[in-house]
């Protein structure tokens, strides 16, 4: 029986690159999607419209914030929808292009291998983060988190800060995301709690683009609040 993929993409002001997302996934790779899950958190731009658009062309199941909840609530309401599916695979696709979705095929061969439980994009592993756009103090800061994180966690992990993972569905049901944030912390939270669930962790290099995408995150506020959790886990607010 084939494995039930769904790829989970949270979108908030993605009018003007959400077409080319969709544009840019491997033909072959489209055939094994059973369903897009695309969240809109709120977006005051044409976001819905090119969604409705799309619709024409792919099977995309829209869930809908009235009002901006957070990068995290998006990814919440979008993998409880793929748990609800009984999805075997979900995959997390931002709709800002800033990751590869030519990489589908990669990211998630270990989980359908039976390999792994849990697959990060890393950036860092790609090798090009710099020349990819990335800028040097998000470079600099991302190694620094990193490592701060790794000796915390008792993790060897090569970058906790991206955003393209794929889920199986062992994973899915073994966190409780709910207690999670609704922020952009949400994907390093999941790898934090995938590591206490003894989750079977891969990572797979991929290449990286920034354009012209506009960023909702302040890198020094985010820095911090990385450290907080970090602080967090420490004194057991993430053993749940």
């Amino acid at each position: 029986m084939a494995e039930k993929t769904v790829i989970v993409m949270p979108a908030y002001n993605a009018g003007r690159t959400i077409t080319g997302v969709f544009s840019r996934i491997p033909k072959q790779f489209l055939k094994k999607v059973s369903e897009f899950i695309v969240v809109d958190d709120g977006s005051k731009d044409d976001t819905i419209e090119k969604i409705n658009q799309l619709k024409k062309r792919y099977k995309i199941r829209l869930l809908l914030h009235e009002q901006n909840r957070g990068y995290g609530a998006a990814q919440k309401t979008g993998f409880t929808e793929a748990i609800r599916l009984k999805a075997d695979i979900a995959i997390l696709l931002h709709s800002d292009g800033q990751y590869p979705p030519e990489m589908l095929p990669e990211i998630t061969a270990p989980i359908t291998d039976g390999s792994a439980d849990m697959v990060l994009g890393s950036r860092i592993l790609g090798g090009k983060a710099l020349k990819g756009g990335m800028p040097l103090h998000r470079y600099l800061g991302n190694r620094v988190l990193t490592a701060i994180e790794n000796l915390a966690y008792g993790l060897n992990i090569s970058e906790y800060h991206t955003g393209y993972i794929a889920y199986s569905k062992k994973a899915l049901n073994a966190i409780s995301m709910t207690k999670l944030s609704n922020t952009f912390h949400f994907d390093g939270e999941m790898i934090l709690m995938a590591s206490k669930r003894k989750l079977r962790i891969r990572e797979i290099g991929i290449p990286t683009h920034y354009g012209s995408e506009e960023t909702y995150l302040n890198a020094f506020t985010y820095g911090i609040d990385v450290l907080k959790i970090v602080f967090k886990n420490f004194i057991g607010k993430y053993d749940f």
